[in-house]
């Protein structure tokens, strides 16, 4: 078990969270699932992930952003098994990245928006304008990535020497660390929407700019 933790079942568009962190779990899930030959497939673990960040949404409706973060983080990690049991079965396949990728943005719409409802009650409704930002954000980078992929045959994230500090795995470790807060620093919850509005903005507009200079 020792050694089989220990390979690689990570990508090289890995952000930092998903690489040091996630990994480490995700791989020993992994490697549980394949050993015990349990009969879960890729794209069921895409719906259990998905699942997760939909119960996560309802916890911070029900004013439990502790919970509710934790299961944010949980659903990211899942969200990374997927990947992995279908690389190491041998089953991956277009159907099962395009469910996966659309799983993920309604994943992230139900996080933003409901974490963006709870923070109303104690910020008020300017959170309402900045979680728009953060959510037109976290769609922009998916869709920078998507797009330097399929047009140019390059993933933005490998291009010019900044990492993938926007990545998918980095804005849910920022609602989970938020939300993990929140209890103890009432209003942390509605600075990460926008800590993440400025992160995802920035990101997607210098990776751009880099791509275009690659690509020129």
């Amino acid at each position: 078990m020792g050694r089989e933790v220990g390979l690689d079942l990570g990508k090289p568009t890995d952000g930092p969270v998903a690489r040091y962190i996630n990994r480490r779990v995700s791989r020993r899930i992994t490697y549980l699932i394949v050993r015990r030959n349990i009969g879960i497939t890729p794209n069921q673990l895409s719906l259990i992930s998905f699942l997760l960040a939909l119960l996560s949404s309802y916890l911070y409706l029900a004013r439990l952003p502790a919970v509710a973060g934790v299961l944010v983080q949980l659903s990211s990690i899942v969200d990374g098994v997927d990947g992995e049991l279908a690389r190491i079965r041998g089953l991956q396949s277009r159907c099962g990245a395009f469910l996966d990728a659309v799983l993920d943005r309604y994943a992230d719409i139900a996080i933003v928006v409901s974490a963006a409802l709870y923070s109303t009650q104690l910020l008020g409704f300017w959170v309402l304008p900045v979680a728009l930002l953060a959510l037109a954000g976290n769609l922009l980078v998916s869709y920078v990535h998507l797009r330097g992929e399929h047009d140019l045959g390059v993933h933005p994230a490998l291009v010019g020497r900044i990492p993938a500090v926007a990545s998918r795995d980095v804005r849910l470790f920022i609602v989970f660390l938020a939300s993990l807060a929140e209890p103890a620093l009432p209003g942390s919850l509605g600075c990460s929407l926008v800590a993440l509005a400025v992160l995802t903005h920035s990101y997607a507009a210098l990776k751009v700019v880099q791509v275009l200079k690659m690509g020129g």
